[in-house]
């Protein structure tokens, strides 16, 4: 199958490649002869006289075409009796005869309708703000392009409603997790994820799970996105209602994610040459105030005087044997390093007006704020083209995306967690010759770990084809063909010198290696049909869908490697043993349709339908049905609103309702299964068969209504929605007398999401030299787990309570302080003398209560400040220590305080004893140790400096761009963890980066 695949693009390749030599000669030949034309230039302004860039400029009745420069200047070939038209988004188009002039300059008026104009990707087909009937949220190349993130997600946090974007930790390439409305299913492990959105790079869809391995300060594996460079990037648009979402049925459940890379531009039949680079640092964004030594060693002299225990070389060593004045702030050892950033970026893009092109590339290299020599490190490149020809029935457009990540760090135990616990008075790391310190046994030196190395290599390429033809009449024929090859290697290296020397003897150096292989061909011959009809325009849309996935996932350890420099070859190991090795193929087809019909341009209504199969399921179950209905009524277009556009410029009311689905298991699910036994000639069953299994079904229903107020200089978005997840596919409990512990199957349970979405925009102020814009978005979510029958039977009752959201914690009561043991008390619910699930009766909710984003974007003249605010409304764990007293570093709010007996009393007494040790686990199960984690971030803040024209003609430049961009920059948060974003998780916070850097236009 690889071979064909490779076959398959070279020969498009090619293919591609002559036919857009041939085609490009033509473009540049065609037109009017040379000696029938003439230069015309000018300057295109708005009513305030401010120059309009981007402005587009034709010639009637041809395929000639231009756009204006930043100074709003343009220059395009016409015929002295031609007509040039002018069109922008946001402005009403005008048409101007030439007349034999040499120079035109246009002023163009504002459209107060224009703001709904925006053209928006709702997948098979394009739509805009005015007449969407569906819930889609974007994010265009202007808000996303400058900021110093590695994954295109990262870059939405903050910026759309109802999207959820958690960073699980600060270290580069780590996938984030996100969540569009909330979750769905109750499969939400690493392996077996049931709320992945769909992601769909420039109409390719791509596997969404995250790529497992890497360093162990990976924690939630590789993002399959990381490879995707963000300035490449033109639109990323988010659906996320029945009517957006159903059109691409079981893969639309979990919402859609839709990236739509940047394509070549008209230009002066000339080379555009676009640079960017920028430089800059990162360090954590937040350190927890912890125990000096002063402090500590209070602390656990107390301990040991409660427990009436004297300190010994064997059960003190910080107290008996380190150094009593040492202090040293782990924190900065471990994780207080710099990150240095270098990101650069170029691309060139030209054609004609019937055929253009763009190619680009980049590089990213991002230290590591970890000692050590680490780095992560991404190149990738893009081409794309589109030619339009037959007088314009023709088009074809290509695109592929190509990238290279490399992520070098140490591996084998989490750093941030020795930072955090370590006694301030532990020994030094190194010695005075520089070989590490082991402090005669009586600790394990973290440093050692640096002497083990996780190198991940992943390579990931990403190619559509789409070719069109019209006929006539309205009809036009399409197809499109897209390809994708992701390749992860990773290599773990371990040495016996990352022990420590009392036991080195007895390790051998070893190596893990993991192999990701991931391949798809997809490929979608639709019609697309629009006509007149009546007072309104039918729009009809049938495709079909053929989709075939490859996966391979090996894992192998090496060891007894003779010597350090051989580990990682395998063929020098002693023994190598298979952990994991499958190769799995997934088919999936479709058919889906699509129907929209307008009246009048106020009354909407939009049909979508699709029929999907899947492979993950048994013969008889492989086939379902999913639909949709949508529509929108512009009620501001009805007579009785229509004649006074002052104070309401714009109103419509829209909903939808419909059902989407989900293949989203495990393959082969359905089959029994077997593994050889370790001696010869055996197998075991390792899987019950079960056909009958089917899709997970999601009914989503929506009603929304969008506003505009003063000629649409303030326009107000709200959506309320109700999604229920039912049919849900998860592993079925067994008995254990079957010999397996669950078998794959469809439970009744019911997840319901509701929630409220507000977005708003306003124009705040509009002058010839300043404008002011705000951009605020706000989610109120609940999610609920409506119905569970039997859940008393089956091991979710131990994690979920029927009425109760699925992201919560269900805990003890704590009952204070108990007055003569000093230690934590907790209530025994039911008196059996013991602490059990019964016990459990406080159900703490976990997710958010609200969320959102306020945006800023400010001009002046020549300058521009934009800024971005993330908020967030929840509970969080308080941070996980030890039991104060033992040993083991501890917050600072320890000392001081209340404790031991009282009413009075915050925290247990001190001691380290094994009671206090017990008391202290089971108290963090308890409604006490948790806290308000809602936190104000400032997520991005942007400045930029345009050079003046005069500046840039004496060197040649069509636009620069200076910037300063920071990143997470400060929070204000009374939670007293490392970063309230993920609250709870030992990894490191959220980075603060501020670049520097220069975008220039030749």
């Amino acid at each position: 199958m690889k071979n064909n695949y490779s076959r398959l693009v070279v020969i498009a390749l090619i293919t591609i490649i002559v036919f857009l030599y041939a085609l490009t000669i033509k473009g540049y030949a065609a037109g009017l002869p040379a000696a029938l034309q003439e230069t015309v230039t000018g300057v295109v302004t708005d009513e305030e006289g401010m120059p309009l860039p981007g402005v587009t400029v034709t010639v009637k009745g041809s395929n000639r075409g231009t756009a204006t420069n930043i100074d709003g200047e343009y220059k395009i070939a016409v015929n002295p009796q031609g007509v040039l038209v002018f069109s922008f988004m946001g402005f009403k188009a005008i048409q101007v005869p030439v007349e034999g002039q040499r120079e035109i300059n246009v002023r163009l008026v504002e459209d107060i309708t224009a703001l709904d104009e925006v053209q928006i990707n709702a997948g098979y087909y394009n739509t805009t703000r005015r007449e969407s009937t569906g819930n889609i949220s974007r994010v265009t190349a202007e808000e996303i392009e400058m900021q110093p993130v590695v994954s295109p997600l990262q870059a939405l946090q903050g910026r759309m409603a109802g999207v959820e974007v958690v960073t699980q930790s600060g270290v580069p390439g780590n996938a984030p997790t996100i969540r569009i409305r909330g979750q769905n299913s109750l499969r939400n492990s690493f392996d077996d994820n049931g709320n992945l959105p769909l992601y769909i790079i420039d109409g390719v869809p791509i596997n969404s799970s995250a790529i497992e391995g890497g360093s162990s300060m990976i924690s939630s594996g590789i993002d399959p996105l990381s490879t995707l460079n963000l300035w490449n990037i033109k639109s990323i648009e988010v659906l996320k209602d029945a009517d957006a979402t159903a059109i691409y049925g079981s893969r639309g459940a979990n919402g859609v994610i839709l990236i739509t890379t940047k394509d070549g531009t008209f230009s002066q039949e000339e080379i555009q040459i676009e640079a960017q680079v920028y430089s800059g640092i990162s360090k954590v964004s937040n350190k927890m105030e912890l125990l000096n030594t002063k402090q500590y060693l209070e602390i656990r002299r107390a301990a040991f005087e409660n427990d009436g225990v004297e300190p010994l070389a064997t059960n003190a060593e910080d107290l008996v044997l380190w150094d009593q004045e040492r202090f040293t702030n782990w924190q900065d050892r471990f994780f207080g390093g710099t990150s240095n950033i270098t990101d650069l970026n170029l691309a060139a893009s030209g054609g004609t007006a019937s055929t253009f092109f763009r190619i680009g590339g980049s590089y990213h290299l991002e230290g590591s704020v970890f000692p050590g020599d680490w780095s992560y490190q991404k190149a990738t490149g893009s081409l794309s083209f589109r030619h339009k020809g037959f007088n314009d029935r023709f088009a074809i457009n290509f695109s592929s995306n190509y990238g290279i990540d490399n992520n070098n760090l140490f591996h084998g135990h989490n750093f941030v967690q020795d930072a955090l616990f370590l006694p301030p008075n532990a020994p030094a790391i190194y010695n005075e010759d520089g070989s590490l310190n082991w402090e005669d046994n009586t600790w394990d030196n973290p440093f050692a770990l640096l002497a083990n190395e996780s190198t991940a290599k992943v390579r990931n390429l990403i190619t559509n084809l789409g070719i069109s033809y019209r006929i006539g009449g309205g009809l036009v024929l399409k197809a499109s063909a897209g390809y994708t090859s992701l390749l992860s290697n990773q290599l773990r290296k371990v040495t016996k010198n990352s022990f420590n020397p009392d036991i080195r003897q007895f390790q051998d150096h070893s190596s893990s290696h993991y192999t990701t292989e991931r391949q798809s061909l997809i490929v979608e011959p639709q019609m697309v049909y629009n006509t007149k009809l009546g007072s309104g325009n039918l729009e009809g849309l049938l495709g079909v869908t053929f989709q075939q996935s490859e996966s391979r996932n090996n894992a192998m350890v090496g060891t007894g490697f003779p010597s350090e420099s051989l580990i990682g070859n395998l063929g020098a190991a002693e023994e190598v043993s298979v952990l994991n090795s499958k190769n799995i193929e997934y088919r999936y087809t479709a058919i889906f349709a699509r129907l929209g019909y307008d009246w009048k341009e106020k009354y909407f209504i939009n049909l979508t339908g699709r029929r999907d199969g899947s492979s993950r399921f048994g013969p008889d179950r492989r086939f379902a049905n999913f639909g949709a209905i949508g529509g929108a009524w512009i009620f501001t277009e009805e007579s009785l609103l229509n004649n006074d556009r002052d104070f309401l410029s714009f109103g419509k009311i829209r909903g939808s309702y419909g059902k989407t689905g989900s293949d989203q298991i495990p393959d082969y699910g359905y089959l029994d299964a077997y593994e050889a036994t370790p001696g010869p000639g055996g197998l075991y069953p390792t899987q019950l068969t079960n056909p009958d299994y089917s899709w997970e079904e999601n009914k989503k229903l929506e009603a929304a209504i969008e506003l505009g107020f003063f000629q649409d200089r303030l326009n107000l978005g709200v959506s309320w929605y109700r999604n229920r997840s039912s049919n849900q596919l998860v592993g079925y409990p067994l008995p254990s007398t079957t010999g397996f512990s669950s078998i794959q199957a469809n439970l009744g349970a019911t997840v319901q999401n509701t929630g409220w979405e507000f977005e708003l925009s306003t124009l705040n102020l509009q002058t010839t030299n300043f404008t002011w814009q705000t951009f605020f978005n706000l989610t109120f979510p609940e999610n609920k787990l409506i119905k569970f029958p039997g859940i008393e039977e089956t091991s979710y009752a131990n994690i979920y309570r029927v009425g109760y959201p699925l992201n919560i914690s269900l805990l003890y009561r704590y009952n204070g302080i108990d007055p003569e043991s000093g230690l934590y008390s907790i209530e025994d619910v039911n008196k059996d003398g013991r602490l059990d699930y019964e016990d459990r009766v406080v159900i703490k909710n976990l997710g958010r209560k609200f969320y959102g984003g306020l945006a800023n974007n400010l001009t002046f003249k020549n300058f521009s400040l934009n800024f971005l605010w993330e908020f967030v409304k929840q509970e969080a764990p308080e941070p996980y220590f030890p039991n104060p007293g033992s040993l083991g570093n501890q917050p600072v709010d320890v000392y001081g305080v209340s404790m031991g007996t009282g009413n009075t009393a915050e925290i247990q007494k001190f001691s380290q004893s094994f009671e206090a040790f017990l008391a202290h686990s089971d108290a963090l199960d308890t409604n006490h140790f948790y806290v308000d984690a809602s936190f104000l971030r400032l997520k991005n803040l942007s400045v930029q400096y345009n050079l003046p024209k005069k500046f840039r003609n004496q060197v040649g430049l069509n636009a620069a761009t200076f910037f300063i961009n920071g990143h997470n920059l400060f929070t204000v948060t009374d939670y007293k963890g490392l970063d309230p974003s993920s609250p709870g998780a030992v990894a490191i916070p959220s980075l603060r980066t501020i670049t520097g850097g220069l975008q220039l236009n030749f």
